[in-house]
């Protein structure tokens, strides 16, 4: 079967020495996208171009059912959707924070430039105009996307930034957030202040975060094969920890819709559903353990995802796929290959049947499910 593929942009990447950089006119010089089209063959096997052929109905509003993102020259560690599903932001061991938009050519319309180590972990903030980065280069960030304008760098962490957070999410404040850090550190951020404006030290390497949509618990994954959450009115002791993963935490994420749970990846091989409501039967709170995303001696920090219905949990994997189980019973649902190397994350798309995905092949999938 013969795969036509229409490319959109194509052009080098310039080099540049500026601290910071924004390129927004000419930001599809960076990235391309490709829309991928199968043409389907006749009873005899040929290709047919005079036959019209029914095409299965659509479920999304994507140019075409699969879009391949090119343009960043390192691995990609991370991508996710804007709250209002509208674009994606990726980040990249090549230091750069790519814009895309999610419909029609999929146009890599902003480069974010600034940060002197790998991007590990970008989110939206929920006005979905700001996005907070996460750094190797031991610092923080949080971006204006529509000017491009870094509005603040935080650089209180003595060690590789791995993970940051919006911290109240629920309420849309698009100024507090959270980051994670190999030095231990806990750090609260508020974009009007210079320094963090609270600290929790948890003595060894934190890989994830997580925070309750209204901001009074806050949760990280770390070395120690725990999930540890603290009540933001009592730093001094952990409110509760969630053990049960044999190996290291590499990603958590909190369902979008009633946070009521959460989801975990770890490099036991596993991802884990847990139950953060109060009245919870469960003694150790781990609903569901899902299996079928191994990891491998890359020891990638993979981060899975809850769709917006709170219907389905997906996670990238070492085998280059992406897996999707039902939410309820556990069972996989889908997996989607495509990658040429380890899948590091993925996000749905908040309103449409849409996945995204990113690797350390350097490049991003979205495709409608």
């Amino acid at each position: 079967m013969s795969e036509h593929k229409r490319k959109v942009s194509i052009a080098s990447v310039s080099d540049t020495s500026d601290d910071h950089l924004y390129s927004p006119s000419n930001a599809n010089a960076h990235g391309s996208a490709v829309a991928l089209v199968k043409r389907p063959k006749t009873a005899g096997g040929s290709d047919s171009s005079a036959l019209v052929h029914a095409v299965p109905k659509r479920s999304s509003g994507l140019q075409a059912p699969i879009m391949h993102l090119t343009g960043h020259s390192g691995e990609i560690a991370t991508c996710r959707f804007s709250p209002d599903g509208l674009h994606i932001a990726s980040g990249s061991a090549d230091k750069q924070i790519f814009l895309w938009n999610v419909y029609g050519d999929c146009e890599n319309y902003g480069v974010l430039q600034g940060h002197k180590g790998s991007v590990l972990e970008v989110q939206w903030m929920p006005c979905s105009e700001r996005i907070i980065t996460a750094s190797a280069d031991s610092s923080v960030a949080i971006w204006d996307t529509t000017t491009g304008e870094r509005i603040k760098r935080g650089r209180r962490h003595t060690a590789a930034v791995n993970s940051c957070c919006p911290l109240r999410y629920g309420s849309g404040d698009s100024d507090a957030f959270i980051s994670g850090s190999d030095d231990g550190l806990l750090l609260f951020w508020d974009a009007r202040e210079r320094r963090p404006v609270s600290t929790v030290e948890h003595g060894l390497p934190i890989t994830s975060t997580a925070a309750a949509h209204s901001g009074a618990m806050v949760y990280a994954g770390s070395l120690d094969n725990c999930i540890t959450g603290w009540d933001i009115r009592n730093l001094a002791e952990p409110a509760v920890v969630l053990r049960g993963h044999s190996d290291t935490v590499t990603g958590i994420s909190m369902s979008p819709k009633t946070g009521n749970y959460l989801v975990s990846a770890s490099l036991d091989n596993t991802v884990r559903l847990w139950d953060l409501r109060p009245y919870c039967r469960i003694p150790n709170r781990c609903e569901r353990v899902f299996v079928g995303a191994p990891h491998s001696y890359e020891k990638n920090l993979i981060r899975p995802s809850i769709d917006r219905e709170e219907t389905m949990v997906a996670s990238g994997s070492a085998d280059r796929t992406m897996t999707i189980w039902s939410l309820r019973s556990g069972e996989i649902k889908y997996k989607l290959p495509g990658h040429k190397g380890a899948v590091t994350q993925v996000d749905f798309h908040p309103s449409e049947p849409i996945v995204l995905s990113s690797s350390v092949d350097k490049s991003v999938f979205l495709g409608e499910l």
